[in-house]
């Protein structure tokens, strides 16, 4: 693995590399445990786990909404290793509209103040990939969907990154992706929670339990069944501010 570059994020160091292996070369990003500041409120495991369990899900539905995620050994030390995403930042998928409504084909996230008693719309599209993505996320608990965080491809595929704050065993989901928020699961998504279900009482338990404490596989497990239950996506709760901060 060869190092080329390297970044700050809040909670990690995040480098860009290039791997090889038999002639062939892909860019990444590595994420090294050791870079890893603490966090007060994910006492348990490492972020880099979270990212590759987070991978884990994505591929047991279905909508590879994650891009590939391994943990590797690399220059400085174990670390989650992930492909790099090229985005089309063509494709709006956020948007600030000061209007009275969204307009069709947008959803509605949260009212904001703009400044000099004017109020714009924070909204984002009503897009299929997004609402799979929205599902993904109260699976696996995210509390920290950012705009940033959203990569959309010129192939018109979506990729979701960043999972390191996920399947904490409270309810902690933060997200920009409350459009459909109540509203009936689709009977698309209503399947892949079904199969879901069966596979994490099976072999996909059984690798996350070498990635998640036995609390969070059991909390993740619970959610799956609450939605299932439900059969609506997820409103915002009261005790967790519902919106990441930045939003982007």
């Amino acid at each position: 693995m060869t190092v080329e570059g390297r970044l700050r994020e809040a909670s990690n160091a995040v480098l860009y590399c290039v791997i090889s292996h038999e002639g062939r070369t892909a860019h990444c990003v590595y994420k090294p445990v050791a870079g890893e500041r603490p966090l007060w409120d994910f006492p348990d495991g490492d972020l880099a786990s979270r990212e590759v369990a987070a991978y884990l899900v994505s591929e047991a539905t279905g909508w590879d909404l994650v891009p590939p995620t391994v943990l590797r050994d690399g220059p400085y030390g174990r670390g989650m290793v992930q492909l790099w995403i090229d985005s089309d930042d063509q494709q709006p998928l956020l948007a600030l509209v000061e209007d009275d409504e969204p307009a069709p084909g947008w959803k509605a996230v949260v009212e904001a103040e703009v400044g000099e008693g004017r109020t714009a719309w924070l909204v984002h599209a009503d897009d299929a990939r997004l609402r799979r993505l929205s599902v993904l996320d109260a699976v696996i608990n995210n509390a920290d969907r950012k705009g940033g965080h959203l990569l959309p491809t010129v192939a018109g595929r979506l990729y979701g990154i960043d999972h390191g704050v996920t399947f904490h065993t409270e309810d902690k989901l933060r997200t920009l992706l409350w459009g459909w928020a109540g509203e009936p699961l689709t009977e698309e998504a209503a399947g892949v929670l079904g199969r879901l279900s069966a596979d994490l009482a099976g072999p996909l338990g059984e690798r996350l339990a070498a990635l998640l404490t036995a609390a969070e596989t059991a909390a993740l497990r619970e959610r799956v069944t609450a939605l299932l239950a439900d059969g609506r996506h997820p409103l915002p709760g009261g005790d967790w501010p519902s919106i990441p901060w930045p939003p982007v």
